[in-house]
């Protein structure tokens, strides 16, 4: 079985979580998942965080860790990593 590379694991959470459908397929690894990005909002991070913890087992513990983390694809499988996760 070959393992999906965390990028696409965390796409496909952000469906699952936030119902996002083909608008998390298009958007670049960088870009911002707030605002101008996917135009989350402060209720998406919570869904987030919750999704975070339930998939890969890594608990985001405070805000500034979550807005650390939660700045794109990108800065959250770099966060994941960090955390231990090695998917």
């Amino acid at each position: 079985m070959v393992s999906q590379p965390l990028n696409e694991l965390i796409r496909s959470m952000l469906d699952e979580e936030l119902k996002l459908g083909q608008r998390v397929r298009e958007i670049d690894d960088d870009a911002p998942l707030f605002g101008d990005g996917l135009g989350l909002d402060s209720l998406d991070a919570l869904q987030l965080a919750v999704g975070v913890e339930k998939r890969f087992g890594v608990s985001i513990s405070d805000r500034e860790e979550g807005q650390r983390a939660f700045q794109s694809i990108n800065t959250l499988a770099a966060y994941l990593r960090e955390k231990g996760f090695a998917g």
